[in-house]
């Protein structure tokens, strides 16, 4: 057999929690500075508490890039035979492998679509897609973890990675994802 090696590059989608912290990281670069200023004006307190709203102010500035780059998130998945790897890429700079799982071991793989999920409980949740809430292009993958229990696996696989996987899944999985039996 030859060796399978595929790999695919997911973006995570800004989500509400990502904007709403964004905001009040520049409320907060705006609002401590100027609070400084106004009570300097108001000679409430020493004038060089303006330097240090001038450096607030700078720092706040690097504040909102690094929580914005921050929020570029990009999720790489790997299949190397029958183990899919999956790793989080943080600003194009800092690499993480969430998991690596052996495809054979997955005992459920679905869209997210599926009402049948909704009823199950899992130890551990990888959320490693694009949108959660893309039914069509998400999918579920239940499996058992040595040490974690059942498990579940939220990606967004492109069909290259799908028909990887193929060969190595149960064959009611298979039967049900592509056949569209069962």
């Amino acid at each position: 057999m030859n060796d399978i090696f595929i790999e695919q590059l997911v973006t995570r989608k800004r989500r509400i929690k990502d904007t709403v912290i964004f905001i009040a990281v520049i409320l907060a670069v705006i609002l401590i500075p100027v609070t400084f200023a106004v009570l300097v004006m108001g000679r409430l307190i020493l004038a060089y508490f303006l330097y240090i709203a001038f450096f607030l102010f700078v720092f706040g500035i690097w504040g909102i890039w690094f929580v914005r780059s921050h929020q570029n998130v990009e999720f790489e998945y790997q299949m190397v035979q029958d183990t899919i790897v999956v790793s989080k890429i943080i600003a194009k700079r800092k690499r993480k492998e969430i998991i690596k799982a052996d495809v054979r071991q997955f005992d459920i793989l679905t869209k997210s679509s599926d009402k049948a999920l909704d009823k199950l409980k899992f130890s551990k949740v990888y959320e490693a897609c694009a949108d959660i809430k893309d039914g069509e292009n998400t999918y579920y993958a239940v499996y058992q973890h040595p040490a974690y229990g059942k498990c579940a696996l939220i990606f967004t696989p492109n069909e290259r990675i799908l028909n990887s996987m193929k060969p190595y899944l149960k064959k009611d999985i298979v039967l049900k994802l592509f056949y569209k039996r069962g």
